[in-house]
């Protein structure tokens, strides 16, 4: 399995993976557990193919490791989040919540045309703060 094969599902796994290690300098399979809502025995599958495939360094009963290349696809993930999050909040002015729920979904599917393109919106946005304000002036809630 490449990266590009990874299902939705091993993307959340090593997100979760690689945020909590540099929040708490250390993850469980309890930790992952809690935190995406699913059973351990899911979390012990989940963490069996991503070892198989180099993303992770993980034996039953001990601490998690995030390989280099774990780290590298990890870091994609979360700046596809970081980037639509950003988007859905300054261009569309959605408010954090629903705007992170909606990020989490899409950037699984997202394609890298229209991330590139999504990126290109925020950093004109970024640089032109008055661009937005007028589209969300017509928004009707």
């Amino acid at each position: 399995m490449t990266e590009k094969q990874l299902t939705s599902s091993l993307e959340d796994y090593i997100e979760v993976i690689s945020n909590h290690i540099k929040q708490h300098q250390k993850v469980r399979a309890v930790d992952i557990s809690k935190e995406l809502g699913v059973t351990r025995a899911s979390v012990s599958e989940a963490l069996k193919r991503l070892a198989e495939i180099g993303l992770i360094k993980y034996s039953r009963y001990d601490v998690i490791a995030i390989t280099e290349k774990g780290e590298q696809v990890a870091k994609k993930i979360i700046d596809k989040h970081k980037l639509l999050e950003d988007f859905f909040c300054t261009a569309l002015g959605l408010d954090k919540t629903e705007a992170a729920e909606n990020a989490c979904r899409i950037e699984h599917v997202i394609t890298e045309k229209v991330y590139n393109r999504l990126a290109d919106y925020v950093r004109f946005s970024q640089k032109n703060p008055d661009f937005n304000k007028e589209f969300l002036k017509t928004i009707k809630e």
